[in-house]
């Protein structure tokens, strides 16, 4: 058997349980007891076998509590340190239990750790080849050196064994908490997105009409009494009206009320003349069904765009041209208006911004393709390109 070595962090059940192996263990222990009894019997007169038995009963009690708390994982190195005393002294005296010495190998290693294993296994080993030896009448050194041997080849596959075993729960473990710090990190980026989502929807619902509102309140207080400040009220009203409807729709499933259930080129129409009431519409292609979340974005995309137009190009004319292709879904909206150099755009802060970051995000998530054509004095024109997609169920009409 090996020397003792250094203390391992195992806990007392440094066996691995792999299945019912700690049944057979102890089952060939109660084999090979009994076999060993009846052959030690069988050979020798009855008055040698008191002590002998006796020492056989003691050491089979005392396996017995040893193994029942190694399977209830308590301490019991007391009960061990008796066991193996008592195995020594019978195996020394009667050889023929020399076979038992596997199962309480094994026993000893899953019932205590670290240098007191060692140590027990060692003693185990020593005591089965002096009983062996002595059998020989002192002349055969296999039967010395055999169970050693076996001792040190036993405890190094079983501390290779246990060595895995606390490699694979280590792996597991680790496994374990990448899987959960995943899906933490998951959870934190749908929470994100969701954010992002419902910013865009508020940005393109509610402030885009609250600051069309707020321009035709402002043009009206300019021009009271005059026709042209009651025909802004009645519009600003109107857009309110809208936006308390559309703000009731975001606190329920952020749907697009009054506009979802009609053809979708009307539905463009209606969305960009609540910021444009002289916008117009142009249909390219044979109109279809499209799927439900093109829907969606077409119609923000035109709010947005429209909305914009309204506050920032001082336009004449806005005209949204939807076209049907092949494979795909394209939208224009264009007016005449100042224009801007994009690629100077100020980015989104507190006073406004973020429209066109939240047309392209749209766009861009369902896979499509999102461009802005300005120039200073020369107009501009937002266009977006989704793949078509047919919502089944759903039909689209140009208005007549």
């Amino acid at each position: 058997m090996t020397a003792p070595g250094p203390d391992h962090p195992a806990s007392p059940a440094g066996l691995p349980r792999l299945g019912n192996i700690d049944t057979a263990v102890h089952a060939g222990f109660a084999v090979l007891l009994v076999a060993s009894t009846v052959r030690y019997v069988m050979r020798h007169p009855p008055a040698d076998n008191v002590l002998v038995l006796c020492l056989a009963a003691a050491a089979s009690l005392l396996y017995a509590g040893v193994a029942v708390l190694a399977r209830r994982g308590l301490p019991g190195p007391a009960w061990m340190a008796a066991l193996v005393a008592v195995w020594a002294v019978l195996v020394i005296a009667a050889p023929s239990f020399a076979w038992c010495s596997f199962a309480l190998f094994f026993l000893c290693r899953a019932a205590i750790s670290g240098v007191a294993a060692y140590i027990a296994a060692g003693i185990i080993a020593v005591a089965t080849a002096a009983g062996l030896f002595r059998l020989s009448g002192g002349t055969d050194l296999a039967m010395l050196l055999g169970p050693l041997a076996v001792g040190v080849m036993l405890t190094l596959i079983h501390d290779r064994i246990r060595n895995d075993a606390e490699e694979q729960r280590r792996l597991h473990a680790e496994v374990s908490t990448a899987q959960g710090q995943l899906a933490a990190s998951e959870r934190r980026a749908g929470t994100i997105a969701e954010r992002e989502r419902v910013s865009r929807e508020i940005h393109d619902t509610v402030t885009q009409g609250l600051a069309s509102s707020l321009l035709l309140l402002e043009a009206a207080g300019r021009t009271w009494p005059a026709p042209a400040a009651h025909a802004d009220l009645r519009q600003a009203t109107s857009l309110l009206r809208d936006n308390l409807a559309e703000t009731r729709s975001l606190v329920h499933d952020l749907a697009s009320p009054g506009l979802e259930g009609s053809p979708l080129p009307e539905a463009l129409l209606t969305a960009a003349r609540r910021y444009r009431p002289d916008a117009r519409l142009l249909v390219t292609g044979e109109p279809r069904p499209v799927a439900a979340d093109i829907r969606h974005t077409l119609l923000r995309v035109v709010q947005s765009a429209a909305s914009n137009v309204r506050l920032h190009a001082s336009a004449t004319t806005a005209t949204v041209t939807l076209g049907f292709l092949p494979d795909a879904v394209t939208l224009d909206v264009y007016d005449d208006g100042a224009g801007f150099d994009p690629t100077a755009a100020a980015p989104p802060s507190d006073a406004g911004g973020y429209g066109l970051r939240a047309m392209r995000q749209r766009v861009e998530q369902l896979g499509g393709t999102f461009s802005v054509e300005s120039a200073p004095g020369e107009g501009t024109i937002v266009a977006a390109q989704l793949p078509a997609g047919p919502s089944a169920g759903s039909t689209e009409e140009s208005p007549a």
